[in-house]
């Protein structure tokens, strides 16, 4: 390839594509994800397609080939080309009698699709280091393309995108941040052109990635793809029900301006509020359809070490808005259901003996409540133990949440229902070959992680089908996050791990371990470039046949002998620890009660025991929301997976 000529090729262009209108031209145009500067997935052969007259021939015409095709009656037209290879930047010229469209800097070489949620979604600006990321991006070779949010409940045919950019330091900013350093680490090793079509949206789940035909297959969701059908093919009852929710939104948006408080009296009488758990969604405990305002009281004892003391009152997350009060004081507010509260409560306003606490929270969709973990929700002061505030509070839904009445269903243009984005941001380019799938999602299914075992292998299978390719396919395990336990105890994003490595065994399949960059109170980890290493080291080993260890060490075998357990590993070669002894391996017997254990390696092999469990029957490893600190490797520098050796009863598989 002629690097000079690319670097001549990607200067600045004004407009994504050039057009000479004539009569009727309205009507003639290529499908959007074809712009300037865009890369054509090399050694296949391919599509461009688009739209015009019914009846008028458009053809297109790029380096020695050309194709004259005429568009169908819906007026869609498909001009089909052999496989291309490396080269210099050539155009595309789609040209009709009357009409002409020129794409310039056109590039052959690997298309990588990027999806998922929010950390997909991480810019490099919004990722570490970010100036000087930006200042060294200049990587002519890397292109990327971002998808427009746009949900449906029925199949489009096209959808809005960012035009493709050529990396330079002006444009590398919003790019994805684990794509970017995903394909620097490809064009490194390969000094190939890597195409990044970033379609992702933070915050969702799964399933809202997965088509109707193979979403409607799985017993979980058959009736809700037959309502979103239902609806898809109903317009008027879309749209009605659609006013019905904004009338809602905008009466809840009136009913927020209410800043009055009147439950954080610490001497009102709650006598006759119901009971709820805490921490726990309110949807789990019998309140399904609330949307709006509801309080948390609580009373507690304090001794007399914490009179006119300063302390800290920690809850977790709280989905999504708080207002917390202490003893009828105002201490904290938070309104991102990501962010872990804590607040200072200053001196003076502690006491011994009773103390009360009072919580308006506000949720507007979705889940909503008080939803961390037991260990989050606490007080604090220096030199005393620590008060846990989980278990059972006062609970009571708002005079205003009375008065709006519950949320209208909604119509389905939301995200976070299935199939919408699958219809709306990976049908339009279903044509596009690509040379496989980088995915980072994950977070938001964590609750129900043992359906995800069934949604994701459902999911990689669905986009294979779809785009009619065998592509590869690789994810990033969930890194930890909250603040770590100090005792051992079930988890739901360890479930969620679990389902993800167990897809490995899907063909064709890979996994970046990142539970070793991971931060407690940010779900989203500023340390894209290892995630994006970790990813390219999958695609260089399996897709480009270079000798280097993609995978840290994975949980082989256990045998048990002589009150302890022998763990064997696969991609085991130098195992060692950082940073000390190994830490957060646990060790149970027949009571299932897990207690931390002691663990030694042994050439490539780990030995764990507990002076506190004499027969062991299982073994876990990182198995936390965050094992802060796991410090198992490879000689590879990558980090073990997460793993248990039972197969006991999780707590999200009955969800």
């Amino acid at each position: 390839m002629n690097l000079k000529r690319v670097l001549i090729g990607c200067l600045p262009i004004i407009l994504l594509f050039v057009v000479s209108h004539a009569a009727h031209s309205e009507d003639f145009r290529v499908a959007n994800i074809f712009t300037d500067n865009m890369v054509l997935q090399r050694n296949q052969e391919f599509s461009i397609w688009g739209w015009g007259d019914a009846g008028t021939p458009v053809t297109v015409k790029l380096q020695n080939q050309s194709a004259t095709v005429s568009p169908d009656k819906q007026g869609r037209w498909e001009a089909k080309f052999k496989a291309i290879d490396l080269g210099d930047p050539f155009s595309i010229t789609i040209t009709t009698q009357q009409n002409s469209i020129e794409l310039q800097n056109v590039l052959a070489g690997d298309v990588w699709i990027c999806s998922g949620q929010s950390n997909m979604e991480w810019v490099v600006r919004q990722a570490g280091n970010p100036q000087q990321e930006i200042a060294k991006g200049d990587w002519p070779l890397i292109r990327h393309v971002r998808i427009d949010h746009v949900t449906s409940p029925s199949k489009l045919d096209d959808v809005n995108n960012s035009g493709w950019q050529v990396c330079s330091p002006e444009t590398v900013g919003n790019f994805s941040a684990v794509g970017y350093y995903f394909a620097r680490e490809l064009q490194r090793e390969l000094n190939v052109p890597i195409g990044l079509l970033h379609t992702s949206w933070g915050g969702t789940i799964i399933e809202t990635w997965i088509s109707p035909e193979s979403l409607k297959n799985h017993p979980d969701f058959r009736d809700a793809i037959s309502k979103i059908e239902s609806v898809a093919q109903n317009p008027k009852e879309q749209a009605a029900r659609a006013r019905q929710l904004d009338q809602w939104n905008r009466d809840f948006r009136k009913a927020l301006e209410d800043k009055s408080t009147p439950w954080k009296d610490p001497e009102m009488d709650d006598s006759d509020w119901t009971s709820i758990k805490a921490p726990g969604s309110w949807e789990s405990q019998g309140y399904q359809q609330l949307d709006g305002i509801a309080w948390y009281r609580r009373t507690i004892i304090l001794p007399d070490s914490w009179e006119a003391q300063p302390a800290s009152i920690s809850l977790g997350k709280i989905d999504d808005v708080d207002i917390t009060f202490v003893n009828g004081v105002k201490v904290g507010s938070v309104s991102d259901w990501t962010k872990l509260r804590k607040y200072e409560i200053p001196a003076n306003l502690l006491k011994a003996g009773k103390n009360s606490i009072a919580i308006r929270v506000t949720d507007q969709a979705g889940g909503g409540g008080i939803i961390g973990t037991p260990n989050d929700m606490r007080i604090d002061r220096t030199g005393e133990p620590p008060i846990s505030l989980a278990g059972t509070w006062k609970f009571k839904k708002s005079d205003l949440t009375k008065k709006l009445g519950e949320r209208p269903e909604q119509p389905f243009r939301g995200p976070n229902h299935p199939t919408l984005l699958s219809n709306a941001m990976v049908h339009p380019f279903l044509l596009v070959k690509a040379k496989g799938v980088i995915w980072y999602q994950g977070e938001s299914n964590a609750g129900r992680a043992y359906q995800y075992r069934s949604l994701m292998p459902l999911l990689i299978q669905d986009w294979r089908n779809r785009f009619g390719q065998d592509f590869s396919f690789y994810w990033v395990q969930l890194a930890n996050f909250t603040m770590p336990r100090d005792t051992p105890g079930d988890s739901q994003w360890a479930e969620l791990r679990e389902a993800q490595t167990m897809t490995l065994s899907v063909p064709k399949t890979g996994q970046a371990v990142i539970i070793d960059i991971g931060e407690a109170r940010d779900i989203h980890p500023k340390n894209k470039q290892d995630v994006g290493k970790r990813l390219a080291l999958n695609a260089l080993a399996k897709d480009y046949g270079k000798s280097v260890v993609y995978s840290g060490p994975m949980f082989k075998s256990v045998e048990f002998s002589e009150n302890r357990a022998i763990i064997d590993f696969d991609y085991a070669d130098g195992l060692k620890s950082k940073n000390g002894p190994l830490k957060h391996f646990q060790i149970a017997g027949n009571d299932k009660q897990f207690v931390w254990a002691d663990a030694k390696i042994d050439g490539n092999r780990v030995m764990v025991s507990s002076d506190s469990v004499k027969n062991p029957v299982a073994v876990r490893y990182a198995w936390a929301d965050n094992p802060e600190g796991c410090n198992l490797y490879n000689a590879a520098d990558l980090p073990a997976c997460p793993f248990r050796t039972d197969s006991w009863k999780g707590v999200t598989q009955t969800k």
